[in-house]
């Protein structure tokens, strides 16, 4: 306070020292400064809030309804915003729920899959790179329909996989085997078929393998190897693709 007026007898509409008595009203110019309470910032029993202070209020004087006394929502729209504690600035923060949801989870992205030509022919007892040329899907145009290669641009781990039918036209199949490659070198080579003597049925296969792949230069291709003691050796029928685990 700026001073402090001893008063013996205050009657009404009378002013001294800076104190006005106006009806059953105080009114001291001295007393009331620009960080205290005015009559303008109180209205209708509430507080301006533009004049309470930083963490002036604690939560002992907060009513729980503030919270609890509202319907709860069951859905949210993206531009909605929610509440979070930012550990790093020790601060409450709001983020709508796009931002939130986008920071949430993963995608198993990069992604592909590609399928070759229909009654694809092979050369026989000859390894050939599966010519996938037809792109199902490609998220981030990691796969090269020209040299069927997958060279994803993000490091991980990849669930790379081939499916196929093989088939020969003279029903002579003797030897099918598919491979998984990391850089034209067999991961995994997986038998269809390995014998000797001819079948005469349509062989469909499904192999898969998870690859590390740098995410600069690492690429994924499949193979197929078809002998057959006579006829044109084919699939027809054949796919590959791949993914990234999230971990």
């Amino acid at each position: 306070m700026s001073s402090i007026v001893k008063v013996d007898t205050i009657q009404e509409n009378t002013s001294a020292n800076g104190i006005t008595v106006d009806g059953l009203n105080i009114k001291d110019s001295k007393l009331v400064t620009a960080n205290s309470v005015v009559a303008s910032n109180i209205t209708a029993d509430a507080i301006d809030a533009t004049k309470i202070a930083d963490n002036a209020i604690s939560e002992e004087h907060l009513d729980v309804t503030a919270i609890t006394g509202h319907t709860a929502e069951t859905s949210i729209a993206d531009g909605d915003t929610i509440l979070i504690h930012d550990a790093s600035a020790s601060a409450l923060r709001k983020m709508t729920k796009a931002n939130f949801v986008s920071g949430v989870g993963g995608a198993n992205t990069p992604a592909f899959e590609a399928k070759a030509p229909g009654d694809q022919t092979y050369s026989d007892a000859s390894t050939t790179v599966i010519p996938a040329n037809s792109e199902v899907f490609d998220s981030d145009s990691a796969y090269n329909t020209s040299n069927y290669r997958f060279t994803p641009q993000t490091a991980g781990k990849y669930y790379c996989y081939i499916e196929l039918t093989a088939n020969c036209s003279g029903n002579n199949l003797q030897r099918v085997l598919t491979s998984i490659r990391k850089n034209s070198t067999d991961s995994y080579q997986d038998h269809l078929l390995d014998q000797n003597t001819n079948i005469t049925k349509k062989l469909g296969k499904f192999h898969a393998l998870i690859l590390d792949l740098n995410g600069s230069s690492d690429y994924f291709e499949a193979t197929v190897f078809i002998d057959s003691t006579s006829g044109t050796n084919h699939t027809d029928y054949a796919r590959i693709g791949a993914f990234r685990i999230i971990t």
